[in-house]
């Protein structure tokens, strides 16, 4: 082990006795797959499991297990119209299991997400009976306004570009602070302590995942 990977161990550790003290459970694993294998010795086979069309969830593996079968996967991505993504979105508030990322995760355990919809924070807020949270290690910042700096400097501008929205971080790489028609950063939440024991299960990995 390098000493920069005992050094990401050793902040993980310090993360992750902070989020016992929120009501929160984190984890570490030095890789994504080492991680992926984990969680999916957690799922038992049938779960209802939602997803908020993480990128770190898609780059570790876990996405790819999931969908070879035995579980309900909700996937709002494949709905052909409106209304059917409603229902999905419906089916996926009393899932299971709801898997995403954090946009950044603070050293005193918090969790900062900015999003467009609503709809990954609405989850992690409430609804599905358990949340499994991926995040690469260069998602962790030291306190909250470092954590949407982060996000609206590196992985919103990241997002633009991978959804082609036509926005002003798209062009320039930081963030303008913009209400543009295609903005995607309209909710900011930070979860600072979860009200149910265990509900919020947060897997840091000692690599690089998501924006």
């Amino acid at each position: 082990m390098s000493h920069k990977q005992t050094a990401l161990s050793i902040q993980a550790e310090t993360i992750i006795k902070n989020l016992e003290k929120r009501n929160m459970e984190g984890y570490y694993f030095a890789s994504a797959a080492a991680c992926t294998e984990a969680i999916l010795s957690t799922l038992p086979k049938g779960s209802v499991i939602g997803w908020g069309g993480s990128e770190s969830i898609k780059e570790c593996g876990l996405l790819e297990e999931i969908q070879k079968g035995g579980y309900e996967l909700l996937d709002r991505s494949l709905a052909r119209t409106p209304e059917e993504s409603r229902q999905i979105y419906a089916k996926t508030v009393l899932a299971d299991y709801y898997l995403m990322s954090t946009n950044a995760i603070t050293l005193g355990g918090e969790l900062i997400n900015i999003d467009g919809n609503g709809n990954r924070v609405a989850c992690l807020i409430q609804g599905p009976s358990h949340v499994i949270i991926i995040a690469g290690m260069n998602k962790v910042v030291s306190d909250v306004p470092g954590g949407v700096a982060r996000v609206r400097n590196m992985a919103s501008p990241a997002n633009a570009i991978r959804l082609n929205r036509n926005l002003p971080c798209a062009a320039s790489g930081v963030c303008h602070d913009c209400l543009s028609p295609e903005c995607f950063c309209n909710q900011i939440v930070v979860t600072r302590r979860s009200m149910h024991p265990g509900r919020i299960k947060i897997y840091l990995v000692g690599e690089e995942l998501g924006y």
